[in-house]
């Protein structure tokens, strides 16, 4: 299925892509550019763009600084999150303290939250 794309966001979404975070950046070359089925960084999806998106599993991968934490943010991402329910994405939310901290515990959160969604990743965690 395609989703509704906003062409105004794909020049921000492709600065994004080079302007990664760290914790972005740790996230997908050491882990999501290796899971089957495939995420893709950055996608636009309606007038948003997502963190990393797999299509197969309808799962959305959002990296969430510390301010994200802030009521007009937190707000802000409430209202992300309901559109991409609206399409039946799943939101996965992981904060930039558990990828520097517990790296191993986000990614089998992914692995687990692809699971549930019905996709098998290939990928064992110990």
């Amino acid at each position: 299925m395609r989703y509704p794309r906003s062409p105004k966001n794909l020049a921000n979404a492709r600065s994004l892509r080079r302007k990664m975070t760290p914790q972005e950046r740790h996230l997908w070359y050491d882990f999501l550019r290796y899971c089957r089925p495939r995420f893709r960084r950055q996608e636009l999806i309606g007038p948003y763009i997502a963190d990393f998106f797999c299509y197969d599993a309808k799962l959305i991968v959002e990296v969430d600084g510390s301010q994200h934490f802030t009521p007009e943010l937190r707000e802000q991402d409430n209202a992300r999150t309901a559109y991409f329910h609206s399409l039946d994405i799943r939101v996965l939310r992981v904060d930039n303290g558990q990828v520097n901290r517990n790296f191993s515990g986000a990614c089998e959160g992914i692995v687990l939250a692809m699971q549930q969604c019905g996709v098998e990743t290939g990928l064992e965690m110990e």
